[in-house]
């Protein structure tokens, strides 16, 4: 039996609680709402998910998938390291008449039993947690024996992943062991985490088209007021304003090289499932 050290126990914690700081910041329901909507139909859809099923979507914000997995009949338990974004959750989901349970979870430590759900999904949140096998390992563990893995995640070369690729020489650097969220973007990365603990494995890129914007700085704006990691991002250069200006000129770059036309834009995703061995 391995134990962890106090000081090991304190860094995660204290880690934990920038994370969930972080994505407090801004409007996240906003970005779920307003640009990617359709990201968690897409996800229930391709994960089988119907009535009677028990899943659990991990890293759910403001239930971008869970709602849409309870609207298909399913008992669905939406969990997140982020009870802030619960609210506007709880008011979507009681505006289109679905029930669901809403419960504070760390990816990385899921309080469930094994094997407690028929499916386990996330739309572009897991991908945030720091340590990619221990929430791998969580995923597999609490979905029961031949139940289905369901994942949507940014792609390392898709936009969303330039972004993060962007914004790193101005980022605070990561804490020691954490890796980066667009890697969970890659299938090789995925099948690795998961390992032969699934079968059935299938993975597609597909894209989501963000009309939302017109200018470039439209977008960089937006983001800056809504998207945690952006604004945590600014707030840690926000004594130098010549890193700022390059930070805009950046982000505002990448914009226009992913600009599809008027402003919109192509975000790529990873859409991966999987089911769980039975033996």
């Amino acid at each position: 039996m391995t134990t962890t050290a106090p000081d090991a126990v304190e860094a995660d914690r204290a880690l934990k609680a920038k994370h969930r700081a972080m994505w407090g910041l801004g409007n996240y329901p906003a970005v779920a709402t307003e640009l990617i909507a359709e990201l968690g139909p897409v996800l229930v859809e391709a994960a089988g998910i119907g009535s009677g099923d028990r899943v659990l979507d991990v890293a759910a914000g403001s239930g971008n998938t869970a709602i849409p997995a309870a609207l298909a009949g399913a008992q669905v338990v939406a969990s997140d390291l982020t009870p802030e974004l619960f609210e506007r959750g709880r008011q979507d989901a009681a505006a289109r008449g679905a029930e669901l349970e809403w419960v504070e979870a760390d990816a990385e430590s899921l309080p469930f039993p094994d094997g407690d759900f028929d499916a386990v999904v996330s739309s572009v949140g897991v991908m945030f947690a720091p340590h990619h096998q221990a929430t791998a390992d969580e995923l597999v563990r609490v979905c029961r024996p031949g139940g289905t893995i369901g994942l949507i995640n940014w792609t390392p070369e898709g936009f969303i992943g330039q972004l993060f690729a962007t914004m790193k020489p101005y980022a605070p650097p990561p804490p020691p062991g954490a890796q980066p969220p667009p890697l969970w973007g890659n299938e090789d990365h995925v099948r690795e985490l998961l390992g032969d603990r699934v079968t059935d494995l299938t993975a597609e890129r597909k894209s989501v088209t963000v009309d939302h914007f017109g200018e470039p700085d439209g977008f960089r704006n937006y983001f800056k007021a809504n998207y945690g990691p952006t604004i945590a991002t600014y707030r840690f250069i926000a004594d130098d304003p010549g890193r700022v200006a390059e930070l805009d000129q950046a982000i505002d770059d990448l914009a226009r090289r992913f600009d599809q036309g008027g402003g919109a834009l192509d975000w790529e995703y990873l859409l991966l499932v999987a089911r769980k061995r039975s033996s």
